[in-house]
């Protein structure tokens, strides 16, 4: 859990003894983010161009998991880390710095992290990125410890991919432990990044656990568009595609319609429209909800779309009305790309509190406007404190 703001718990009012002691569940790829901002143009071939603005920092599934952290939400992150000098950097920063939990995450001698290098000009990004799958986790013994994860040597991988060395503990010594994937940590939450034709058995267990499972997607490289294609689908409380990927999976050419088809198919549908907001619709209940995008200036877009499923899932674990659910997740995608680098841009308590302060003291504000937010006094200090969240840098760590 994130320490930035001592004290705020969205859920203090629904935690029982029994509960589960991870909030929110979710596992992915970590990579290394390098975000160069400050760019007048895209890069022109043959020519070089300086950025006024670098961040590096984790992202990948970590621009997620950072987001939920830093809303108070207990978090439990499994993912493979890079065994060099990024790998590192992005566990330190994400056990150290937010307070994540990495017990069902693992290093893999002789993998080198995967790294993208984002550029953000004219209001959206461009990323290049490389890496290698990482290989799938050596069995649990019975002590507890994985085969082949530690007393040996790796010469390591080379750029093709091909590993060229080794890692050997010895032999199981006992039954194996139950560990993810096979067995997720009971949590409230749980966040699936669906693909077409893949079918994680992580998620349907989850689901069979008691955790509300959110199905994030990306844009389907088949180019069938196909929600049968989504086995995983089934197990989801809710789905949050953007506008045009639930026009293509839907046949329909209206984001509202869309989400609408969508509500028939999973018990919430949320459809982010950019620059115009969200809009929802509870297929249990048939309430829907839109609210408009607040407009800022946008530094780096990187990861914003996770900050939002992050503010969505925090309201709904918090039983808010769909309304504010939406609301409070576009405010902190909007707060986010104001800052650059994807994980490390996400707001904090401390951020909501002081913009939720300022804009109430600023000049021709509209009053619906206001309204829609007045959820906020409920949850927020009355004095906005400068509590520092810890900012992408130019470097990967100062040295002390």
């Amino acid at each position: 859990m994130s320490t930035d703001t001592p004290g705020i718990d969205p859920l203090e009012a629904l935690r029982a003894p029994r509960d589960p002691a991870c909030d929110v569940f979710l596992t992915g790829p970590v990579f290394l983010d390098i975000i160069f901002t400050g760019l007048d143009s895209a890069p022109v071939r043959g020519t070089e161009s300086w950025a006024r603005g670098m961040g590096s920092s984790p992202g990948g599934v970590a621009n997620m998991a950072t987001a939920l952290a830093r809303l108070g939400l207990h978090t439990s992150l499994a993912a493979a880390f890079g065994d060099d000098h990024y790998g590192e950097y992005c566990w330190d920063a994400l056990e150290q710095g937010e307070g994540i939990d990495l017990s069902m995450s693992h290093t893999v001698p002789g993998w080198h992290s995967p790294v993208t290098v984002s550029m953000a000009y004219e209001g959206e990004r461009t990323m290049v990125s490389h890496g290698h799958e990482a290989p799938a986790p050596a069995p649990v013994d019975g002590t507890g410890s994985r085969a082949g994860a530690g007393t040996g040597t790796s010469t390591g991988t080379t750029e093709t991919g091909t590993s060229t060395g080794t890692s050997e503990t010895g032999t199981s010594t006992g039954a194996a432990a139950p560990v993810f994937p096979q067995c997720p940590p009971r949590a409230r939450a749980a966040i699936a990044s669906l693909a077409p034709g893949r079918s994680e058995p992580w998620v349907a267990t989850a689901a069979r656990d008691g955790a509300l499972v959110f199905g994030d997607v990306g844009w389907d490289e088949t180019g069938r568009w196909d929600l049968d294609a989504l086995p995983d689908l089934a197990h989801c409380e809710a789905f949050l595609p953007n506008a045009e990927e639930a026009m293509r999976y839907t046949r329909t050419d209206c984001p509202r319609a869309a989400a609408h088809a969508l509500a028939e198919r999973v018990p919430l549908a949320v459809v982010t429209l950019g620059a115009e907001g969200a809009y929802a619709v509870d297929g249990r209940t048939g309430t829907a909800a839109a609210v408009p995008a607040i407009e800022v200036e946008a530094l780096d877009p990187t990861g914003a779309g996770d900050v939002f499923v992050a503010g969505f899932v925090t309201g709904t674990l918090a039983d808010w009305p769909l309304a504010d659910r939406l609301a409070f997740a576009g405010l902190t995608a909007a707060l986010s790309v104001q800052e650059f680098g994807g994980s490390l841009s996400a707001p904090g308590w401390a951020e909501i509190a002081a913009w939720w302060q300022l804009i109430r003291t600023c000049d021709r504000q509209d009053p619906a406007a206001l309204e829609r937010y007045a959820f906020l006094d409920d949850l927020l200090p009355a004095t906005a404190r400068a509590w520092p969240l810890r900012r992408a840098v130019p470097t990967i760590g100062f040295r002390q």
